[in-house]
């Protein structure tokens, strides 16, 4: 009897393009590339992301259960009405980042931010998007800095995205926007320097393609804090990570969320979080 893995195991990696399409059948396939094929031809601007894009910057390849379709905000409801004019049936996810098509039982995600509301959609992922091709149409592909971005976040027990981050530095790190990716981060800092660490790890013949300005910033503002010490106010930015792991420091323990805070910053500001100041000092 062979493992019985979780549902958010990766399956397998692989360095052939073959494997991201080994586990499905050929309506599934035809289902993605026709809800690709129809918001283009309504003028949707969108961008695709997920395990598509990962395997464009990296080589990975990997099966997905979905296509990730990343739109502004402004343009998901044009989306919706234009899959749902094609019999897709849709729904807007709940929690306000997420809309989703359905054809059956394949299903389509319109991602418009991310689960902790950081990383939102807007016209600088447009801007930086590049070419590629999927299912034999060309088509525009998430950043590799927005990626690393809105995986930076995903730390939950269930699943863990740092692996992705590290294998998306080793790749193109020599080819990033290291000031754009410092500034979405911003207030966030010590999150990009905790991936750069593991990386550094993971990959120790490889720590040169993170220019050494970055390293130096980054590790001095760490110094910065050693020397103005914890915040006044007990604080857990934590539940920005992980939804459940620290739901019992703020139910049970006294600290207040860090994620309302950061929402309530957010609206105060009307921003997205990246250009915030940081809460904790050194922020730059």
């Amino acid at each position: 009897m062979g493992e019985v893995r979780h549902p958010n195991h990766p399956g397998e990696l692989s360095t052939e393009a073959s494997a991201a399409e080994r586990m499905r059948d050929g309506d599934e396939l035809e289902a993605r590339a026709r809800a690709i094929q129809v918001l283009q031809a309504a003028g949707v601007p969108f961008l695709v992301g997920g395990a598509y894009a990962y395997a464009h910057y990296t080589g990975v390849y990997r099966d997905t259960k979905d296509l990730d379709l990343f739109l502004r905000r402004s343009d998901v409801d044009d989306a919706l009405e234009v899959l749902g004019r094609s019999g897709w049936r849709t729904e807007l996810h709940p929690e306000g980042w997420l809309a989703k098509g359905f054809q059956g039982e394949y299903f389509v995600d319109l991602i418009f931010g991310s689960g902790n509301g950081v990383a939102v959609v807007d016209g600088e992922w447009f801007r930086h998007a590049v070419p590629g091709g999927v299912f034999g149409q060309e088509v525009p592909l998430i950043p590799a800095e927005e990626m690393i971005w809105s995986k930076a976040f995903v730390l939950e027990r269930e699943r863990f995205d740092g692996a992705d981050v590290a294998h998306l530095l080793r790749s193109v790190g020599p080819r990033l926007d290291w000031d754009r990716l410092l500034r979405r981060f911003h207030r966030y800092w010590e999150v990009l320097l905790a991936h750069l660490m593991f990386f550094r790890f993971a990959y120790p013949s490889d720590r040169d393609v993170i220019p050494d300005r970055v390293m130096t910033d980054l590790l001095s503002r760490a110094v910065e804090t050693l020397e103005s010490g914890s915040t006044e106010e007990r604080v857990c930015r934590g539940d920005l990570l992980s939804r459940v792991n620290y739901r019992l420091d703020i139910d049970s323990w006294g600290y207040a969320s860090g994620r309302e805070r950061d929402e309530h910053e957010r609206g105060r500001t009307g921003g997205t979080g990246s250009e915030l100041q940081d809460p904790g000092g050194g922020g730059r």
